[in-house]
Parts: C-alpha cells; structure tokens; sequence
C-alpha cells in the first residue's frame, strides 16, 4: 500500500508527482531542486546557497514522514557542472552524517528551472 507524504514545508510538487511516497518500511523521495518553499521561486545564489536549500527541502519531507538524513540509504545528485562536485560533496557530507548512504552522482544537460542541483532519495523507516 502506497502513502503519500507531503508538506508545506517543502516546496510544492511542479509535476504529477509526489514529494515522496512510503511503501512499507520505504521512504522514496522525489528529486529536490533548490525552490523556496514559501514562494515556490528557485533560490538566488551560488551552487552552494542552491545545495542547502535543496538539503533542507529533503529534510523537510523526511520529517513529515517521521524520519531524518539517518533513515537514507541512497541518494543521487543530479549536477549540471561536475565542476561543483567539491562544493556540494562537502556541503552534502556535512548535513547527510555517517555511515553514508550508497549515492550516484552525475552531470545532466538541465534541471527544471534552471537548477544548479537535484537530489533525491531513498529512505528506510522504522515498522
């Protein structure tokens, strides 16, 4: 049985998609971009400023759905520069915490409005 998990506290779905939906004891979290929830406009600033707030957009969803950054188990980060890799690997190291989930990284032609950085997840949950 699928259930759908939403909150207001991340930005809103621009898609037929859910912000994450859990199935059994997994979490599946759609790819974040750096959207102000509060506005629903793309973050100003650097690679960076972009990575943060795409974090705490992930954040956001796990907590609705009672879990943190130590329930993910996989992630992938969507890049349109690998020159940014240094950058976000050390921001994502500093909010993601140990042991690592299992991750992908790679570089895309394009993210939806104009995005720097995406990144989704997967989640294990407890019962």
């Amino acid at each position: 049985m699928k259930e759908v998990i939403s909150t207001v506290a991340a930005p809103a779905a621009i898609g037929p998609y859910s912000q994450g939906v859990r199935c059994g004891n997994l979490l599946f979290l759609s790819g974040q971009i750096p959207l102000d929830p509060a506005t629903g406009r793309l973050v100003e600033g650097d690679v960076a400023a972009q990575t943060l707030r795409v974090l705490a957009n992930l954040h956001a969803v796990l907590a609705a759905a009672g879990a943190g950054f130590s329930d993910v188990v996989r992630t992938t980060i969507y890049l349109v520069d690998l020159a940014h890799f240094a950058v976000v690997n050390e921001i994502y190291a500093q909010h993601i915490g140990e042991p690592a989930p299992a991750r992908s990284t790679v570089q895309v032609a394009a993210l939806p409005r104009g995005a720097l950085v995406e990144i989704d997840a997967v989640a294990v949950l407890e019962g």
